[in-house]
């Protein structure tokens, strides 16, 4: 099996995405209402906006009515199935590292989570920076090897359980990578301690409560204010110069 291969229909529901819920008010739907909140603060209103890794396109449908709404994902699958919720978004098969878009196409850029994903990550941030126009803005999430709360999960730590999490970095890696593909920092921060239980013995629900209010707080507020070590996740807001 190729790495490529590995993206079918069976990957929405195996390894980090076995117990993950699509519905209404699920930690998913959070997390898709607040990438869209990040959008429509920090992009401008009725630009070109791609979705790169759109899955099954929840996140880039609910963005139709605010942006000129395009897609990409390797998985032709999941593409068809966006369809249904996305039917004014442009859909197009393809792969992160080698975009089939000319440069300074897009208002908007986001990444959600496909960054570690990739053999060649330094090629698809180069990409990143060749699509956006000048003022444009990137929003990229991927998993955080600086969260405080990693090495109390060891090897169990929800980053490491997806085998096609083959390139996880640090931070400051990912942060030199951007700035490197000339755009600048704007807002770097995180998205909570969610990956329960972090302690032996106190019940997960327990935990989740007192781990994950401040990053469910975030998400309701839709206001990042949490530090890039409070969480699994790292999240990056970058413009183009």
């Amino acid at each position: 099996m190729t790495h490529n291969d590995s993206f079918n229909q069976d990957y929405f529901s195996t390894h980090t995405y076995e117990n993950v819920s699509f519905a209404k008010y699920s930690m998913y739907w959070w997390s898709n209402r607040f990438n869209a909140i990040l959008a429509r603060r920090y992009g401008q209103h009725g630009s070109r906006l791609l979705e790169i890794g759109s899955g099954m396109g929840h996140l880039i449908g609910s963005l139709e009515p605010d942006f000129e709404t395009a897609a990409l994902d390797i998985n032709h699958w999941a593409l068809t199935q966006s369809r249904e919720v996305a039917p004014k978004t442009g859909l197009n098969v393809g792969s992160a590292e080698r975009l089939p878009f000319a440069d300074a196409s897009f208002g908007v850029v986001i990444i959600k989570h496909v960054v570690e994903h990739l053999r060649n990550p330094e090629l698809a941030i180069s990409e990143l920076g060749r699509i956006l126009a000048p003022g444009g803005i990137l929003i990229l999430a991927t998993p955080n090897l600086g969260s405080l709360l990693k090495p109390l999960k060891g090897d169990a730590w929800i980053g490491y359980q997806d085998p096609t999490h083959i390139a996880l970095k640090p931070p400051e890696e990912w942060l030199g990578l951007i700035e490197s593909a000339d755009m600048k920092l704007r807002r770097v921060f995180s998205d909570g301690f969610w990956d329960v239980p972090y302690i032996p013995v106190i019940p997960p629900m327990l935990q989740k409560l007192f781990f994950g209010s401040l990053g469910g707080l975030q998400a309701i507020l839709g206001i990042p204010f949490l530090p890039m070590r409070w969480g699994e996740s790292i999240l990056v807001i970058a413009e183009k110069k």
